[in-house]
């Protein structure tokens, strides 16, 4: 049987396999939806996608192979009910066909139950497009029937940015080429700053696809990126994953952007509970809500699950208002034509700090409000200008204790992070970061090369702990404290042994290099052989049960430190006590109690 006749067959009876590759939403862990992706039959010439879809066009049936792959895939994403959107592929061939049956798609949603807000287009753009009027045209079709567009391999095909100028699209996704070892070319990393800013600048969510190896999700996400999809994530399938677990991500070495304060208040704890919309809701009742309410200046948009899909401010529907022809043109529109669709949502759990950084990045108006949700519903809202005067009191409050030479925070910041851990019952471990040598060498090379070494172990310290769930502080001189939240407290630990060793070198001559140390004169006056910088570090995981502040943890992890001093080399002694050694004693809390 030709292949021509295979495909006719598949046609016939529906014989195609739909499969699913999740698009998550790293910043907010969770997923934003799942483009459908389309089989022949399993051990046939046309289960390819390549073949399948090349063999329908030599053959000029795309058309009916497109509708056959979109009705199985809406059929499927329903049948599994899985969260978030749909994308579909849709080729520009077929979207200009002539012959193509219009209204089919509306049909189709209507058929299986999905709402049309929670599909995506994804136009490819390696297709060449003779006519562009008409293929805009047609987007503002689907645009009117509730649909969101996407412009698929961004950067692979003939037009690029002049058909993103044209097509306006909720989301673009980027080729496979641009995002494939991005992490060691400077011109790629150049490439997708450039598009990050032009998304900034339109609006437009951009997701990036293809990807296999973690170094390329690190830079994707330290650029911006929140939206990730490829096989590193999950694979394409029948059965895709409804939630990204956290125990994925700390995997993947991705835990959000870190901030060396460690704010520990979580955004719910500023939510203003305020009604939100549904997505039906016409302009003309939107506009009734903020009348009755002078002090709402924000209305967020929900779908039929409860689900926060955009935010409506007062000032551009009052503003649409109070056009010549704007309450003719919009009263009776429904809210989604003028909503804000890329509003920032965040988990009521998120930290302050994240938040702000999701926030600087992003550069949101001030003025605005941001979603906070819990479980993916709709929870309340939060004023950008609240969270920034908390974060920013924070900040001060930190600075006052921070240690001048590195910035981190110290004693009195490091004391709040192990009390915090104590009071809120969550496991944790203790480093006590000490340098050996360091007085010699201070000595020898003078205050300057001593000051930039315990820079060097700042630095060295911090980002070995950046991908980890850490809070770093400077106690002073050449002691550091590092909490880790994590299990992986140990395997850090010898990674910053071992780059410390290897940057601090740099500091010394060759020939100290090469003889492994100097000859120096200690407080005796007598010469004496001093090995090149290393460090002791005593590590500890306290019994919470016992241990009932800051001190009693801070005291298992000097006398851990010390052990670790014992040894002439760098070394971790890793403590197996972890109870305060002398008995608690309750603090009287008031006067009266001490008579």
């Amino acid at each position: 049987m030709s292949e021509q006749q295979v495909l006719h067959s598949i046609i016939e009876k529906g014989e195609i396999q739909t499969v699913f590759q999740p698009i998550f939403d790293i910043a907010k862990k969770q997923i934003l939806g799942y483009e459908a992706l389309s089989r022949g039959p399993k051990g046939s010439v046309l289960e390819s996608p390549d073949r399948l879809f090349t063999t329908a066009n030599e053959a000029e049936k795309l058309s009916e192979l497109e509708l056959l792959c979109r009705d199985s895939a809406i059929k499927h994403f329903v049948a599994l009910d899985l969260p978030g959107k749909l994308f579909i592929n849709v080729s520009p061939v077929t979207l200009l066909d002539p012959h193509h049956p219009r209204g089919k798609t509306l049909h189709l949603l209507d058929k299986y139950g999905l709402s049309a807000n929670r599909v995506v287009i994804e136009v490819t753009e390696q297709d060449k497009v003779d006519d562009g009027f008409l293929l805009l045209k047609t987007i503002a079709h689907y645009r009117e029937l509730g649909l969101s567009i996407a412009i698929d391999d961004l950067g692979a095909g003939y037009s690029g940015l002049k058909q993103w100028s044209e097509l306006c699209p909720d989301f673009v996704k980027l080729d496979r080429y641009f995002v494939d070892h991005c992490d060691q070319s400077i011109v790629k990393r150049e490439f997708l700053k450039t598009i990050i800013e032009l998304a900034k600048a339109t609006g437009t969510a951009v997701i990036a696809e293809g990807i296999e190896r973690s170094e390329e999700l690190r830079l994707l996400e330290s650029l911006g990126i929140a939206h990730a999809q490829g096989f590193l994530l999950e694979r394409p399938s029948n059965k895709p994953s409804k939630t990204l677990h956290d125990n994925r991500l700390s995997q993947l070495n991705l835990a959000g952007p870190k901030s060396t304060l460690q704010t520990s208040m979580v955004i719910g704890n500023l939510v203003l509970k305020q009604q939100a919309i549904a997505s039906y809701t016409k302009c003309k009742d939107a506009h009734h809500v903020f009348e009755q309410d002078k002090r709402v200046v924000s209305l967020a948009v929900v779908n039929e699950f409860g689900q926060p899909i955009g935010l409506l401010h007062r000032d551009q529907l009052t503003e649409v208002f109070a056009g010549p022809y704007g309450h003719a043109l919009f009263a009776k529109k429904a809210v989604t034509e003028l909503m804000d669709k890329q509003p920032l949502i965040v988990d009521e759990n998120d930290k302050l700090d994240v938040v702000s950084h999701q926030i600087t990045e992003h550069e949101f108006d001030i003025r605005r409000h941001i979603i906070v949700t819990r479980h993916s519903s709709y929870l309340g809202l939060a004023p950008l200008r609240d969270i920034l005067k908390h974060i920013t009191e924070e900040k001060i409050r930190h600075a006052q204790h921070a240690n001048p030479l590195t910035m981190l925070p110290g004693n009195v910041a490091i004391n709040e992070a192990i009390e915090h851990r104590l009071r809120s019952q969550n496991d944790f471990s203790l480093a006590y970061v000490d340098l050996n040598h360091f007085k010699q060498f201070n000595d020898l090379y003078g205050y300057a090369s001593g000051d930039s070494v315990i820079k060097l172990l700042a630095d060295v310290t911090v980002q070995v702990c950046a991908a980890s769930q850490c809070f770093v502080g400077h106690i002073g001189g050449d002691d550091f404290m590092v909490v880790f939240d994590g299990d992986d407290a140990e395997l850090l630990c010898h990674q910053i042994i071992e780059q410390f060793e290897t940057q601090s070198k740099a500091f010394f001559t060759p020939e100290h290099v090469k003889s492994g140390g100097y000859w120096a004169t200690n407080r005796e006056g007598q010469k004496q052989f001093v090995p090149l910088l290393t460090l002791s570090i005593g590590l500890v995981r306290p019994d919470l049960e016992f241990c009932q502040n800051s001190h009693q943890v801070a005291a298992l992890a000097t006398d851990a430190k010390k052990e670790a001093k014992r040894y002439r080399n760098s070394y971790l002694f890793v403590c197996n006590r972890r109870k305060p050694s002398a008995p608690v004693v309750r603090l009287a809390k008031s006067t009266q109690e001490m008579v």
